[in-house]
């Protein structure tokens, strides 16, 4: 686990894309204020499920934990929408292997609110019984919503699953981590089974170009702001 001594000695929460102010939520979220919209990216929903398929066993509880932890970051802001940032379900059939409660659970929080699903490289062809909307990718004012990253200004996606490293008190931490640099952003997975990349791969390169990027690390009590090139 994370050391709860700061990593650094601000406490920034919010950053901006495209000129607009959002709020990186402890929970992987990302949150619009103005605009009630509460965004998260890879639930991975049914990964346990998927691998059990093929023989790996894990603790089928995923999607229970996953959907429980977004029922509580959305109790917390209250949004208006809700865009899920593709790979919403871990393949293509994963949304058949719903339990009873956990659709009811996701049908819950659908529930008095707009939901739209992005279209993932994991789950390409989401069904319309799901509740909500599916679309490739989303776009309000300057801002574009979708699920691989381009490298595009105003862009907000997922996909890659951010994580970084860092160094403090004589040790090593690694957590996950939205990247940002101000034009663009990529988000956390939030699926309690997802893993991560880490922010020095060649894939965030090619996003970002340069490290003149931040980390925002969850850590175990709020979000750390880090400079990229302070990650390893």
């Amino acid at each position: 686990m994370m050391n709860t001594a700061p990593l650094t000695h601000h406490e920034p929460r919010a950053f901006s894309v495209a000129g607009i102010a959002f709020t990186a939520d402890i929970s992987g979220a990302l949150v619009w204020h103005e605009q009630r919209l509460l965004v998260v990216s890879d639930l991975h929903l049914e990964k346990g499920s998927s691998f059990a398929a093929r023989g790996v066993l894990l603790p089928p509880f995923d999607t229970a934990a996953t959907l429980a932890r977004l029922a509580a970051v959305i109790a917390r802001h209250d949004p208006r929408t809700v865009i899920a940032l593709g790979d919403s379900f871990h393949d293509r059939n994963a949304h058949e292997r719903l339990a009873p409660d956990d659709r009811a659970a996701l049908s819950a929080l659908q529930a008095r609110r707009d939901w739209i699903w992005i279209s993932g490289n994991h789950d390409p062809a989401l069904p319309r019984d799901l509740g909500g909307m599916v679309e490739d990718e989303v776009a309000i004012g300057a801002v574009t919503f979708r699920h691989e990253p381009t490298g595009a200004a105003g862009e907000i996606a997922g996909h890659l699953h951010p994580k970084a490293r860092v160094a403090t008190r004589g040790r090593s931490v690694e957590r996950r981590c939205f990247a940002g640099d101000g034009a663009r952003a990529v988000l956390p997975a939030f699926g309690a089974y997802a893993g991560g990349l880490s922010i020095r791969d060649a894939a965030f390169a090619a996003i970002f170009r340069t490290l003149s990027f931040t980390a925002h690390v969850l850590g175990d009590r709020r979000v750390h702001a880090i400079a990229a090139s302070r990650c390893y």
